[in-house]
């Protein structure tokens, strides 16, 4: 009876040379998945910038709205507003007429007075359009009044 299992070195090393040129990737291949994950990217790059452009604007109106609450805890306590020359610097370091009743600060990082685009916070007392209060507002990603789209102005009124 014959042994049709039987195995030479001469086999073992075809078997092995067979497999070895089967291992890893044609550089065709890489490229048609580059360029594969090119297209995916150039049609969700777009989407992702929108989302974070609204992110930004999102952040500067729930920033606007907490620093109103803060400017509602100091006037409570200072039983003002702060003046148009204190401006927000007051929610950070107590002014000079304020003695005891300044109970701040009122923010917990000066970076709280910035807007997501990097400019400052602007606070205008009294308001023009909120007569009885303040004006607080960012400039938007123009950092100038105005403007559409991400360049609209954020504002508490």
């Amino acid at each position: 009876m014959k042994n049709n299992n039987f195995c030479t070195n001469r086999n073992l090393e075809r078997v092995d040379m067979s497999r070895s040129k089967k291992n890893g990737f044609t550089l065709l291949e890489l490229l048609v998945v580059l360029v594969i994950l090119g297209l995916l990217i150039s049609i969700a790059a777009p989407n992702l910038f929108e989302q974070m452009r609204g992110a930004k604007r999102d952040t500067a109106a729930i920033q606007i709205e907490n620093l109103g609450a803060s400017l509602d805890l100091y006037r409570l306590n200072i039983g003002r507003y702060p003046s148009q020359d204190e401006g927000l610097n007051a929610m950070v370091e107590a002014p000079s007429d304020a003695g005891s009743r300044w109970k701040g600060p009122y923010v917990k990082r000066e970076q709280s007075l910035t807007d997501p685009w990097g400019g400052l916070y602007v606070y205008t007392f009294p308001g023009k359009h909120n007569k009885k209060g303040y004006d607080l507002y960012s400039l938007g990603a123009d950092s100038q009044e105005g403007g559409e789209g991400e360049n609209k102005d954020i504002t508490n009124w």
